[in-house]
């Protein structure tokens, strides 16, 4: 087994960083041989098409969770057209995002005069609360001092609003890394202690259906929640008559204010790289609330988890209707279980999401063979264990942090699953193997609707629930020689 930098291997789930060809159990060789572009030790020096997003798409869409936020980017103009481009094309909303627009001189003599021009240009056209300021690999690389220079641009003009800058150079991490890098850093700038008798709610990359969900259950305790951030009107509104400069929603201002005064903060997930900062964390060393750390709530098990928490935090259980939904996905369990039993798959995308969805498909009968993730946190094998500790047990269980869809490919090939589970850039190979995709995560680019997709709460589940055991009834109804119509 191969451990990751600085990890020990675990017991039990075997892993890597990517490169093919790592020993199984039993002494064979994994993988489809020496993939090219690997060194002589196997490792990758090269990626062929990433799973992972760039650093500073992440924290666009963090600064879009924050109420009368606007991002900008320090950079070149294409960085903020290719986010919106993606972003818009997943969650068909429209989403502005400033650019400084670097330009050759910048590149020599520094971008600070485009920066400052850019700000006020933003300001001037959308009056924001709030301008999120996210670096590019170009600014990061010729080494703009970026926090002196938005210190600079304030003394300039006591007019402006809230400046928020993050670094988030694309070589420094993946998009989690700069949506969790942003988060922060959101949290730094405007939380504040003001009296409250919430929670405060750090999920990591989620729909924004998963969003709604969130305020609901803290609902059920009769108490408010503070998600942040909280992009489940502004990228999913209703339609509106003229599109307003500033989206509607977002994580409320004055909800900011009270982070350090609720009652508790519980981080959802939350993996990323070394170096990057929880906000939950801050939120504890600086006002001494009680924090929480847990995998995101899919699935029966990690539910649980989360409502036990809010019940310890407020002294009270949820409203019957939590419990009403818990059991009737305990009763589809029971019915579904037979076409799920010994079922295989394969599981890609964000960190946070691998760990969620691997514990849930383990819970209903069906086993990972494979976790893949472009993230480098170097703790994705040990969140597995935590989440659901049988996985330990799985000796033939590959997990591949640092992963491009070249490796995913050859897993999945390799293991000859039953699904794919993870997000649409999968599509090609689910389409080569034949083997069906359930899409989950961000990106899905090919099917309408992936912004409401629910995957949190006893309800995310069950949808995901009915949505494998009618996939995995359809792929053997429509391969039976006698097309039976009757499950």
């Amino acid at each position: 087994m191969t451990a990751l930098p600085g990890q020990a291997p675990s017991d039990g789930i075997r892993g890597d960083t990517g490169a093919p060809g790592g020993t199984a159990a039993g002494g064979k060789k994994a993988g489809t041989g020496k993939k090219a572009g690997t060194g002589k030790d196997g490792r990758p020096v090269s990626t062929t098409n990433a799973c992972r997003m760039c650093m500073p798409l992440g924290a666009c869409l963090a600064f879009a969770g924050v109420e009368g936020t606007v991002p900008i980017l320090h950079g070149g103009q294409g960085c903020a057209t290719y986010i919106r481009r993606y972003l818009i094309s997943h969650f068909n909303e429209p989403l502005d995002i400033g650019s400084s627009s670097f330009d050759e001189s910048a590149t020599v003599f520094g971008g600070e005069a485009d920066l400052a021009q850019g700000i006020h240009n933003l300001v001037t056209a959308y009056g924001p609360q709030v301008v999120g300021v996210a670096t590019t690999c170009l600014a990061e690389t010729i080494g703009e001092d970026v926090p002196q220079i938005l210190t600079r641009i304030r003394r300039g003009d006591a007019h402006l609003p809230e400046i928020i800058g993050v670094s988030t150079p694309s070589y420094a991490g993946t998009h989690a890394d700069g949506y969790q890098a942003a988060v922060t850093a959101v949290v730094e700038a405007l939380a504040g202690d003001e009296p409250g008798d919430g929670v405060t709610l750090l999920p990591g990359i989620v729909s924004p259906a998963d969003l709604r969900h969130l305020h609901e259950l803290a609902g059920a305790f009769g108490v408010p929640a503070t998600v942040v951030p909280d992009f489940s009107d502004s990228l999913d509104g209703p339609i509106a008559a003229e599109h307003p400069r500033l989206r509607p929603g977002g994580t409320p201002l004055h909800g900011l204010a009270r982070c350090g005064g609720n009652i508790a903060a519980v981080t959802l997930g939350g993996l990323a790289a070394p170096g990057v900062a929880n906000a939950g964390e801050l939120l504890h060393e600086r006002f001494g609330i009680e924090h929480h750390r847990l995998p995101l709530p899919i699935g029966i098990r990690l539910t649980d988890d989360l409502v036990h928490v809010l019940t310890l935090a407020f002294g009270h259980g949820p409203a019957p209707w939590v419990e009403a939904e818990r059991g009737r996905l305990v009763d589809a369990y029971v019915d579904g279980h037979k076409y799920l039993s010994g079922r295989r798959a394969v599981v890609y995308g964000d960190e946070d999401l691998v760990v969620g969805i691997a514990a849930f498909l383990s819970e209903i009968g069906i086993r990972p063979v494979a976790c893949a993730s472009g993230g480098r946190s170097g703790n994705l094998r040990s969140a597995l264990r935590t989440a659901a500790p049988e996985l330990a047990d799985l000796e033939d269980l590959q997990v591949v942090e640092d992963a491009d869809f070249e490796r995913i490919d050859a897993l999945t090939r390799e293991t000859a699953p039953d699904l794919l589970v993870g997000h649409s850039k999968g599509y090609p190979t689910a389409r080569a193997l034949g083997i069906p995709l359930i899409r989950i995560g961000l990106p899905i680019h090919d099917r309408l609707g992936g912004q409401r997709l629910q995957h949190l709460g006893y309800r995310g589940a069950q949808r995901l629930f009915d949505q494998i055991v009618n996939t995995l009834i359809e792929r053997e109804q429509s391969s039976s020689p006698v097309g039976y119509a009757y499950m």
